[in-house]
């Protein structure tokens, strides 16, 4: 047992977000302004984006995202049921429909293969999931959408830094026909943390202003400039938006962030190596599923049991890791088998079966570069030990 607590994730914080938060607060500048818009600008550069706009949450980054398709009423926008509530309810704010589409097994984002016949006369968007950090597979993607002339809104709140290939996922393709929008995510527990907040990334100038006007109640100007001394006391409102706009003091821990983000994804990467080393030849465990083609943002470590290898269940091998001070959780629950999809659109568990399956028997690990090399050891040890104690 660890002698303290591990906690399933942690923020690497030091001086340099101290320092930026300070600078911040003494500018004077602690809503949007200069910080905001130099971490925009080092982020663009970062994922290879044209445009970035900073905002609150990835919610708001896809919220803003569809509203900047049009997404209207009775649309309605593919995506996976193996996500977080936000992937859904965003669609569900403009009264449009999430069709949902099975998972691939072994990585478990959504199965291209599945996508066409799932398209109808109302289709708008397709909404793939970067899952733990590991890229959906685009090529297919965007080929439906091109041909179908559909949006692509990627949620990417698991991948920074991920690649697709050799382009970095942010690095958006510009069509005309299918535009395309990806959304990040800053949550306290993400590869990049603001504490809360997200990016909206784009190659579209249309797609990118809309976007900027609506993340601050549809006001036409830059807003934060109305303060400088170069700034205008007139604004116009061009349509009714939202007030989704990041602060400096976030931006300027995310200019902190930013600063390491490739020491931190290294050690990340380092530790999900150590954990398949330690796991890859236990039958009662499962390592997650990687591309040789693509960069793993490694923002989740998802291991699966091999529930007919043992005589426990996952709730049990849970409670034995908390037993021996190892915090972990599970990504995710099914979005089809909670109440209000139950509900509103007659979903049962076994309607996507890959997405329920893998859930049952999901653990994710702690994974995260603040973890020191005895925390590692002491995991691998942890879950092995619990694997072989409780084998069939």
């Amino acid at each position: 047992m660890h002698n303290s607590f591990i906690h399933f994730a942690l923020p690497d914080i030091d001086n340099l977000e101290f320092e930026q938060i300070k600078e911040a607060l003494l500018s004077g500048w602690i809503t949007t302004g200069p910080k905001t818009r130099k971490f925009e600008t080092e982020f663009a550069s970062m994922v290879n984006a044209k445009h970035a706009i900073a905002v609150n949450s990835c919610t708001a980054a896809m919220h803003l995202a569809l509203e900047a398709i049009s997404l209207k009423e009775g649309d309605e926008v593919i995506t996976s049921p193996y996500t977080f509530a936000a992937t859904s309810e965003v669609i569900r704010y403009f009264d449009a429909k999430p069709v949902f589409v099975d998972v691939d097994s072994d990585s478990l984002n959504i199965r291209p293969d599945l996508i066409e016949q799932a398209i109808t006369k109302r289709t708008k968007a397709i909404m793939p999931v970067h899952i733990a950090g590991l890229p959906a597979d685009m090529d297919v993607i965007r080929k439906v959408a091109k041909s179908y002339k559909l949006a692509i809104i990627e949620d990417a709140a698991h991948a920074f830094p991920s690649k697709y290939k050799d382009k970095m996922i942010g690095e958006a393709c510009y069509n005309p026909n299918s535009p395309n929008i990806v959304c990040f995510s800053f949550y306290a527990t993400k590869t990049l943390t603001t504490g809360e907040g997200g990016m909206i990334c784009t190659q579209d100038d249309d797609l990118a202003e809309r976007s900027r006007v609506m993340a601050l109640h549809g006001i036409s100007k830059d807003a934060w400039k109305r303060y400088t001394a170069e700034g205008s006391w007139y604004y116009e409102i061009v349509s009714p938006g939202y007030k989704y706009n990041m602060t400096d003091i976030a931006a300027g821990m995310g200019l902190a962030q930013l600063a390491k983000a490739e020491r931190m994804w290294l050690r990340r990467k380092e530790i999900a190596e150590r954990y398949n080393m330690g796991f890859e030849e236990i039958p009662q465990l499962q390592i997650p599923f990687d591309r040789n083609d693509c960069q793993h943002a490694w923002h989740l470590y998802m291991l699966r049991l091999n529930l007919d290898r043992l005589r426990i269940d996952r709730a049990r091998f849970i409670d034995e890791l908390k037993r021996r001070n190892i915090g972990s959780s599970v990504h995710f629950i099914p979005l089809h088998t909670h109440p209000y999809y139950m509900k509103q659109y007659g979903y049962k568990a076994d309607d996507f079966p890959t997405a329920y399956r893998e859930y049952t028997r999901e653990i994710s690990l702690p994974i995260y570069s603040k973890m020191t090399d005895q925390d590692v050891n002491c995991v691998i040890d942890s879950v092995k030990g619990i694997a072989r104690q409780n084998q069939r």
